[in-house]
């Protein structure tokens, strides 16, 4: 890791980092999986974290033995039915919803004079965004249908530290799948793993929540 010092940017992800948004998205796979006649496990709910929308259903379909009865439109028809529901669940969220801590570490930061960007998979984050009343914080939300390929890839985390006019080597990333770590850590930042050790023990810092997180924290872990 580089010195602490020469932080001058964070980068976070969406889903288990700023909210919950995670929940929706099982609820509205589970009944996606339901349809394909893909049973749905712990397992599968664990491997869609990070992974983009198409990305998701392909592993929905491979875990149920199906991929080869679903052309590219049933595909498509399947991952809009699926955003659809998603939509209106996470209609309904509100700054209530911010994870533990968070919104005083976003203070934090912004009291400090650091530089933020959304590096999540999820092409709803600047609504969602939006309806956490955190829109004001972020410099950018980068567009997933910006970069050539999603996470476990780092080229999301690499624009998260572009559209800050930052250098990779300046910017902390923030995540809680073991394929956003590997996003950060391919794309030359710092990794801040939030969650069970075990899954992102590729992560540079680890936290066990959320409300654990402020910058002392991590200064301190470094």
């Amino acid at each position: 890791m580089t010195n602490f010092t020469t932080i001058k940017g964070f980068a976070f992800d969406m889903d288990g980092v700023l909210a919950d948004t995670a929940k929706f998205h099982t609820i509205a796979w589970h009944q996606i999986a339901d349809e394909v006649g893909t049973t749905w496990t712990p397992e599968l709910e664990e491997s869609l974290k990070g992974i983009d929308r198409m990305g998701s259903l392909a592993l929905i379909m491979d875990a149920g033995g199906v991929a080869d009865k679903y052309d590219q439109t049933a595909r498509e028809n399947l991952a809009t039915k699926k955003n659809t529901q998603y939509r209106e669940l996470i209609s309904t969220l509100t700054p209530d919803d911010i994870l533990p801590g968070m919104q005083k570490f976003l203070d934090e930061l912004k009291a400090a004079g650091y530089q933020m960007s959304v590096a999540s998979a999820s092409k709803n984050a600047p609504f969602i965004i939006e309806r956490l009343g955190l829109t004001d914080y972020f410099k950018s939300v980068v567009d997933p249908a910006s970069v050539t390929a999603g996470k476990p890839d780092p080229a999301i985390f690499a624009a998260a530290a572009d559209v800050l006019g930052l250098q990779p080597s300046e910017v902390i990333g923030i995540e809680d799948s073991a394929a956003g770590i590997q996003s950060i850590n391919g794309a030359g930042e710092t990794s801040v793993g939030i969650g069970d050790k075990d899954v992102l023990k590729a992560a540079n810092i680890n936290f066990g929540s959320t409300a654990d997180v402020t910058l002392a924290a991590i200064e301190a872990a470094w």
